[in-house]
């Protein structure tokens, strides 16, 4: 019990080079979590344009064009 009581909360000098590291790692996450992206500002991404509300039409037509051609096909090799 008296050892107890004297234990002092003092850490080795590994222990504090640990945790100084796991504490830089923290900061580094933290500050990269915090960083924009900025994809709005790329070079790449300059010149193109957002999907408009009447993407679905073009979708649509598509698959239109996708079940008459499988259609064509079927038909024709019935005959």
């Amino acid at each position: 019990m008296g050892l107890f009581i004297r234990q002092e909360d003092s850490r080795s000098e590994l222990q504090q080079r640990i945790a100084a590291e796991l504490q830089e790692k923290a900061k580094k996450r933290l500050d990269l979590a915090e960083a924009p992206d900025l994809v709005e500002d790329s070079q790449y991404i300059k010149g193109f344009k957002r999907t408009t509300s009447l993407a679905w039409v073009w979708a649509l037509i598509v698959i239109a064009f996708v079940v008459i051609a499988i259609w064509l096909m079927i038909t024709g090799l019935a005959r």
